[in-house]
């Protein structure tokens, strides 16, 4: 269980975050505090993780779209 915002977030979720520049993503898996997550259909974009379909980050770096 990893939380968000202070809400409680879960597999299928999807939550933003910012590499390079602000993006989202869809959880995927959750282990403690750090939130697997996949792009949507064209992969994230920016220089460092521009082209990659998945990273990892940590809950008290993402937020929710509200």
């Amino acid at each position: 269980m990893a939380r968000v915002d202070g809400e409680i977030v879960k597999v299928g979720d999807w939550v933003s975050f910012k590499c390079d520049i602000e993006q989202s993503g869809r959880i995927t898996k959750i282990e403690g505090d750090r939130l697997y997550l996949e792009a949507g259909p064209n992969g994230f974009e920016g220089g460092y993780i521009g082209g990659q379909e998945k990273t990892v980050q940590l809950a008290r770096d993402c937020w929710l779209e509200g």
